[in-house]
């Protein structure tokens, strides 16, 4: 095969050390792997600068391609590939491309970001890079404590000082070479405030830091190549409480200064914890206090490589509100009215899609050997084997982490409200032999490959919470390791999704903020009850509030928060507020069954509800997906256009179309693969 000289050029400003590559669908332009992209050389031109780069690309075959800026570092051995970090790419639902048919061509892309005159980019996920997070708040007790009485009704500020390595000289003159040579990344340090009322992100702070208060949350943000090799100063100032605060104030008086190595972090072996400093004086030097500094290590997922072919972290399509499944066909334990299929099980996933749920959704976590699986509850209740028949069943809960995937599998489950029933032996109604679609626990892998890949899944990542009152989610204080649990959760989707709609969500804000940085593709919802009288207030002041949940959600780049409708139907208003913020907005709860109560909340403009017996509600019926597949397919085949059977006929089975085109769903809907792309 021939090929052609294509020089391509884009326009942007970048920082120091930091470079634009293209990165694209053949193996010229790194096959999507931004590892192996090309880096453009920059040209200075008095307007802006110009990046550009020639690359030899087959004469005649379609390359898609994107831009992205980053850092290209030095390798971490002698003949190994640079690593590449993103901190910028475009994030267009289609990518740019190109069909090179002569030689020598220059393809002038304009403005970084910017196709079609439209700019979608999104910021980067952590591909070598380690971030660490910490955070000052007043959760579940004031982070700072002066035992000196003269401090006592004080309010302090905090900043917080980031020590970097002394520089050798060959480094100090390597900062002085080529921006498209290999650089060290530079420690860089970010400043976070979030409150009900507003966020603020900042890449600098005041001389004497921020103010530490109740309704604040304060987030350091680090990312580094050298984790565990980094000295942290917290600065302490003292300042009257009726002091107005103002960024520019005469700095109030250093009262003094604490020490955190990441080296100890790095020791303690966890993702997640809490730290407590010791707060020294400056003169004299002796310990006058301590500070609680909350942290959390993200690390690039272990065994997978995100690639750029496609990112839908940030896209939504306007339509009308979406149905969406609640366990499936619905709560089967503890609501009202129980649904009549056993929740989270693959029969009643596939009850709901059948009945036109655009999305499913469902609760995932980890079996004792690591395998995701499909079920609500932290724990469950196991029944003791009984010497007689005629003994009644004895229960105990345990926790779902301690049981392999195989002994869930095997035995006889119970959910825990059945501690609360006399006759135990009514819990366990299940024939031992039921089909696999329903039985609990179905792995998710296996929840993937059996459920229509037309419906979409909204996957609840499920975590330990502890409530205000100290009491921790299914009494389960320790759990398993942050970073290990998303990564194995993750990996199972991103490699067995395909081309189905995912959307993921969670009630634990840093498993938002995780999911969020390890992976490119999926978007995040941040799940929250918001202000509720039927659930405990949560210890985590994200999660107290729908707007600080609002803020959260804008801080942390997700696709939006999914809230309580007991919230949404008494403060509409919380809707409009975060559509204005450009978030997508789903909500949950038992007041969503009630269909005047969905009625309200769909003329109040929420994206998505998720709602029990979905079945009570709709016919047999394709999803909004499905009528839109079939909807292009008219178009792009004319021997449908003439087709008058109901949409529900091309998709099922036993009702098929009268045109004789009940073949729709495997062989039509494979020619437009190309031309969908997931665009929904």
């Amino acid at each position: 095969m021939t090929s052609c000289q294509v020089t391509f050029e884009v326009r942007g400003s970048s920082a120091a050390g930091e470079v634009f590559a293209i990165c694209g669908s053949c193996s010229a332009l790194g096959n999507w792997n931004p590892q192996a992209a090309v880096v453009l050389q920059p040209e200075d031109i008095p307007s802006q600068k110009t990046w550009k780069a020639t690359v030899e690309l087959p004469r005649g075959v379609p390359v898609q391609y994107r831009y992205f800026k980053g850092y290209f570092l030095e390798p971490k051995t002698i003949d190994g590939p640079c690593e590449v970090i993103v901190h910028t790419w475009e994030t267009h639902l289609q990518p740019r491309s190109i069909t090179p048919l002569e030689n020598g061509i220059t393809v002038d892309d304009g403005e970084f970001g910017i196709c079609n005159g439209i700019k979608t980019v999104d910021s980067g996920w952590l591909t070598c890079q380690t971030e660490i997070r910490l955070r000052l708040h007043y959760s579940e007790k004031p982070p700072v404590l002066i035992s000196k009485k003269k401090f006592k009704t004080s309010r302090f500020r905090v900043k917080l000082t980031l020590e970097g390595l002394e520089k050798d000289d060959d480094e100090e003159g390597q900062e002085k070479t080529s921006p498209t040579v290999p650089q060290k990344m530079a420690n860089t340090v970010e400043f976070s405030l979030i409150s009900n009322d507003d966020y603020k992100c900042r890449h600098s702070q005041p001389d004497c830091g921020y103010a530490l208060q109740p309704d604040r949350w304060i987030e350091y943000t680090i990312q580094t190549m050298e984790p565990d090799n980094l000295e942290l100063i917290f600065d302490f100032f003292e300042e009257d409480l009726g002091e107005k605060v103002v960024q520019d104030d005469v700095l109030p008086g250093h009262v003094g200064s604490a020490c955190l190595l990441s080296s100890t972090i790095a020791e303690l072996g966890k993702s997640a914890g809490i730290l407590t400093l010791a707060i020294m004086s400056r003169n004299p030097r002796k310990t006058i206090g301590k500070v609680r500094v909350d942290y959390i290590i993200i690390k690039p997922i272990q065994g997978y490589t995100c690639d750029m072919q496609a990112s839908y972290a940030k896209y939504w399509k306007p339509r009308t509100t979406l149905d969406v499944g609640h366990r499936g066909a619905g709560n089967s334990t503890t609501t009202a009215k129980l649904a009549k299929v056993q929740e989270n099980t693959i029969a009643s996933l596939r009850s709901a899609a059948s009945h036109g749920a655009a999305y499913v959704e469902f609760d995932v976590h980890l079996s004792k050997d690591h395998v995701p699986i499909v079920y609500h509850d932290l724990t469950c209740c196991m029944a003791m084997k009984k010497k007689l028949d005629t003994e009644p069943l004895e229960l105990f809960e345990i926790a779902v982490k301690e049981l392999t995937f195989d002994q869930l599998q095997l035995l006889k489950l119970a959910h825990v409200t059945a501690l609360k029933v006399k006759d135990h032996n009514a819990s366990f109604k299940e024939e031992e032999n039921s089909a696999f679609e329903m039985q609990p626990f179905p792995s998710l892998q296996r929840v993937l490959e059996s459920v229509s890949k037309d419906v979409g899944f909204n996957i609840e990542i499920k975590w330990i919470s502890q409530q205000r009152d100290g009491q921790w989610d299914g009494n389960l204080s320790t759990y398993f390791d942050m970073n290990l649990f998303l990564d194995i959760i993750l990996k199972t989707v991103l490699m067995n999704a395909g081309e189905r709609r995912i959307v993921f969500s969670s009630f634990h804000a840093d498993i938002c903020t995780m999911i969020r940085h390890k992976q490119n593709k999926y978007p995040v919802l941040f799940l929250t009850q918001g202000e509720s009288k039927l659930y405990p207030e949560l210890m985590d002041l994200r999660s107290r509030t729908t707007p600080i949940a609002i803020n959260f959600a804008q801080f942390e780049n997700l696709l939006g928060i999914n809230v309580h409708s007991e919230d949404l139907l008494r403060n509409p208003a919380f809707i409009t507020r975060a559509i204005s913020k450009g978030l997508v907005i789903f909500s949950w709860g038992d007041d969503a069954n009630d269909p005047d109560n969905r009625r309200k909340l769909k003329e109040y403009g929420v994206h998505g509800l998720i709602y029990d017996r979905i079945y009570d509600s709709n016919p047999e019926q394709p999803n909004i997906f499905q009528v839109e597949q079939l909807e292009r397919l008219k178009k792009e085949l004319p021997e449908l256009k003439s087709c008058v059977c109901p949409p529900v006929s091309h998709f099922k089975s036993i009702a098929p179309c009268k045109c004789h085109l009940s073949y729709l769903e495997e062989n039509a809907v494979d020619n437009l693969k190309s031309v969908q792309m997931q665009k929904d």
